[in-house]
C-alpha cells in the first residue's frame, strides 16, 4: 500500500533579494537559543572563519610547511612556489602580522620561520574549541 504525502510549502524565489527560508519554522524555541548561541559567540566565529581562511589558502599553506622544515628567505620561497617575489612577498606579510611568522634581515636580504608559538596556539584554540562546541 502507498501513501502520498503532500507538503504545503511556497516556493523559493531563487531572483529574489530575500533568500530566506520561506518553510514554515517548526521549532522556533531551538531556532532562538541556537541564533542567540553564535550571537554570543560571533566574535569567536570571526576569528576562526578568518584563520582557516588564511589555511584555505593552497599557496599559504605550502608557504606554512615550507617554513615549518626550515628558514627561507623571500626569494626561496619565491622559487619554492613558482611565484612572483612580490606576490611571495603578500603572503608572507599577511601571516608575518597574524604572529604567525617570525622575519629577520640580514643585509637587503629578508628570512622568515615559522613563529615559535603564535601559529600552533591558534591552531589549537581553534581545535580546542571547535570540540568543546561538538562535545557539548
Amino acid at each position: 500500500m502507498r501513501f502520498l504525502v503532500t507538503v504545503s510549502i511556497e516556493m523559493i524565489n531563487t531572483t529574489s533579494a530575500d533568500p530566506k527560508c520561506r518553510v514554515r519554522c517548526f521549532a522556533p524555541d531551538k531556532v532562538a537559543l541556537a541564533r542567540a548561541a553564535l550571537e554570543q559567540e560571533e566574535e569567536t566565529i570571526l576569528t576562526l572563519a578568518r584563520m582557516y581562511e588564511m589555511l584555505g589558502n593552497r599557496t599559504r599553506l605550502r608557504i606554512l610547511l615550507a617554513l615549518a622544515r626550515q628558514e627561507l628567505c623571500v626569494c626561496d620561497v619565491a622559487h619554492v612556489l613558482g611565484l612572483s617575489i612580490a606576490a611571495t612577498s603578500h603572503q608572507l606579510r599577511s601571516m608575518h602580522d597574524r604572529g604567525w611568522l617570525v622575519m629577520r634581515n640580514d643585509g637587503k636580504m629578508v628570512y622568515y620561520r615559522l613563529g615559535s608559538t603564535a601559529f600552533r596556539e591558534a591552531l589549537q584554540q581553534g581545535q580546542d574549541y571547535l570540540e568543546a562546541q561538538v562535545a557539548s
